[in-house]
């Protein structure tokens, strides 16, 4: 997306990917910038020495290298932790953080800015406006949605569980469960286990307009992550198509939920039991919520973002 919106912009850009050759360049009209994929070390200098600024999309040590030989203002995006799964720091991990010393650096969430060694920009993450908004026309009828890979790090396992806790207190909410993964026979069988057959509908991946007309039919979205997530496009989404979004407080989720939702602690199964019983019992607080939208999702549309990272592209240059 940010490709198109700084040549919507008025820029020129190449762009290098490490991605195979696919059937796409077969249709190269649709892109309106150059796309170079894997390019050998001496077109890669090449390209380096043709740009006023290297924008690096999260840090690849296979382009870095490229930069240190050819020196020139270089912008680094960070999305994710730079970290092994466990914590610790690999010695990949430990170049690339010493890297960005010498970079100037956008982070997509607070969280992911304070994981940096250096000082980071926070711009967050932008969502596709033209897909994801209010349909009118859809009834919103049911009540909790989760929309994503079925993997353990997602957690759906513990709102399954959180559901489990509701039921017992009397309160039964729908809940529709859309994506695919590893754990999808787990959580089916959870599902079966906890007797909750009747709530839960697995309804397994979609198209993104089918996903916009989904999160318009709910009204609350649920992201359990038991991970630290870097940021969570999936809840602008949300948020876009009028759902009320409780996810994990950990990581850079909570950045992207903003005002127009609550979090929990990430795991606490009886916290976002207590929440979900809330929200759904007392549902003036869901409008409150949703009040909030329209000025959190101002930041978050690709003009705006890619304005935003066109001003430190500039000022890197600049320097």
């Amino acid at each position: 997306m940010l490709a198109h919106e700084f040549v919507n912009q008025g820029h020129e850009l190449k762009l290098i990917t490490q991605t195979p050759a696919e059937q796409i360049d077969q249709e190269p009209a649709q892109f309106p910038f150059a796309v170079i994929r894997q390019p050998p070390n001496n077109e890669l200098l090449d390209l380096v020495s043709w740009c006023d600024v290297f924008f690096h999309n999260n840090i690849s040590l296979r382009v870095a290298w490229a930069i240190v030989m050819r020196p020139k203002p270089w912008v680094i995006a960070h999305h994710t932790w730079m970290r092994q799964p466990d914590g610790s720091l690999g010695w990949q991990n430990i170049l690339k953080r010493s890297l960005t010393l010498v970079a100037t650096n956008i982070a997509i969430s607070e969280a992911i800015a304070k994981h940096m060694p250096g000082k980071s920009t926070i711009i967050g993450n932008p969502y596709q406006d033209d897909i994801f908004y209010k349909l009118p026309a859809v009834k919103r009828d049911r009540e909790l949605i989760f929309l994503g890979r079925l993997v353990s790090d997602k957690g759906v396992d513990i709102l399954l569980q959180a559901l489990a806790l509701l039921k017992e207190r009397g309160t039964a909410p729908q809940l529709t469960i859309v994506g695919d993964g590893e754990e999808l026979a787990n959580l089916q069988r959870l599902t079966q286990d906890l007797q909750l057959g009747e709530q839960v509908d697995f309804v397994g991946q979609k198209s993104r307009d089918q996903l916009a007309q989904l999160l318009n039919a709910h009204q609350i979205m649920v992201i359990p992550s038991r991970w630290e997530e870097p940021f969570g496009v999936v809840a602008l989404e949300g948020i876009a198509c009028g759902c009320v979004v409780v996810g994990s407080a950990g990581g850079g989720l909570k950045d992207a939920i903003g005002s127009c939702g609550l979090t929990f602690a990430n795991g606490d199964t009886k916290a976002l039991a207590e929440i979900l019983y809330d929200l759904l019992l007392q549902p003036e607080q869901l409008t409150l919520y949703r009040k909030n939208a329209a000025a959190h999702l101002a930041n978050h549309r690709i003009a705006k973002v890619a304005g935003e990272y066109l001003k430190v592209l500039s000022a890197a240059i600049a320097k």
